[in-house]
């Protein structure tokens, strides 16, 4: 009696591991806290024809601003109304040209 539910329980036992193991999207983003904010990566892409800039979107303090070029060769940012506005002291740009800084 027991042998004949075996095949059952293997795989029933099977489907709860592979829906344990299999691991759901999530949105990773990297938080650093900066002159007491908190200044959020949440997408950032690397130019490949100038290593110098990236192409980010941040949040500061779970505000999020639109996907912006940081430049860290001229310290600055092309903002998306086309304005070119140099690195404030509390500015995500220093986190990035920080936390990515250039290879040799």
């Amino acid at each position: 009696m027991q042998i004949k539910y075996l095949p059952a329980c293997i795989i029933f036992a099977l489907l709860i591991v592979l829906f344990f193991s299999v691991a759901s999207p999530v949105q990773a983003s990297v938080c650093r806290n900066l002159q007491g904010h908190q200044i959020c990566i949440i997408s950032i892409k690397r130019s490949a024809k100038n290593y110098w800039e990236y192409r980010a979107i941040v949040s500061v303090d779970g505000v999020k601003s639109p996907l912006e070029v940081y430049n860290c060769r001229e310290q600055n940012k092309l903002e998306a109304n086309g304005k070119i506005v140099p690195f404030a002291d509390i500015d995500a740009g220093r986190l990035i040209c920080r936390y990515f800084p250039k290879k040799s």
